[in-house]
């Protein structure tokens, strides 16, 4: 653990989801690969689209709606949509929105299709135990998938309604929930952007904290210092 800022007393704690509790890259990687076994079975000219085309509808999509970039819900939706019309007539919309509304089925089940390490539920146990715990993601898992579902007073997702991290949306939406000063909340993620310039922004602590990579911060993007880097999650306990 290394402090580069000086910590107030935390009386809450806001989590990021993604590469802060689980490497998600691989989690990823196995969804995109289930969805693509899926289209191949299902629907093969849109399986058969070059990952460029993919970026297209995807870049089409966001220029359609800004908004689905906080949504990755919404936008995967669109994307897929816009993709099946390939295989099914636009025309016939009963039989090409229940085909989308499979494909995503498909992506969301493999996406949160993991298991938390058990030193993670040991953590998340103890720390809500004595505090409120708050999930603040730009992600969409399915929490109750994977098991973490009890540890959280609440998770945040980002929408086309709550604009994602660094916004300070979610965070100021987490201290109205909280009702303690954000000055008194530790926010802990793995992004320098996102979770820490975005948590310090909105006028909570930071603890910096990435599962998927060697935590080096002259390698990282880095704005601004969090108020603690952390060695391991368990070390959270320090501030109970």
């Amino acid at each position: 653990m290394q402090f580069f800022r000086a910590i107030n007393s935390v009386k809450a704690m806001t989590f990021d989801l993604d590469d802060t509790l689980y490497n998600n890259e691989p989690i990823i990687r196995q969804a995109e690969a289930a969805l693509n076994t899926h289209l191949k079975q299902y629907h093969p000219k849109a399986a058969a689209l070059t990952p460029t085309h993919w970026q297209q509808l995807k870049r089409d999509a966001i220029t359609a709606n800004p908004t689905y970039s906080s949504d990755m819900g919404k936008l995967r939706l669109a994307v897929l949509n816009a993709a099946l019309i390939h295989d099914i007539p636009p025309q016939d919309t009963h039989t090409l929105d229940a085909a989308v509304q499979a494909c995503f089925d498909c992506f969301y089940h493999a996406r949160s299709e993991f298991d938390l390490a058990d030193d993670v539920h040991k953590t998340l146990s103890i720390l809500s135990e004595n505090m409120t715990l708050v999930g603040i993601t730009n992600g969409n898992v399915n929490a109750d998938q994977i098991g973490i579902t009890p540890y959280f007073d609440t998770i945040l997702h980002a929408s086309t309604s709550r604009p994602m991290k660094p916004s300070r949306a979610m965070f100021d939406e987490a201290a109205s929930f909280i009702g303690d000063a954000p000055e008194n909340i530790l926010h802990v993620g793995d992004n320098i952007i996102k979770d820490v310039y975005g948590a310090i922004n909105a006028g909570f602590q930071s603890a910096w904290f990435a599962c998927n990579r060697e935590m080096h911060l002259p390698r990282e993007r880095a704005s601004v210092l969090p108020h603690v880097a952390l060695d391991s999650l368990d070390e959270l306990a320090y501030f109970l």
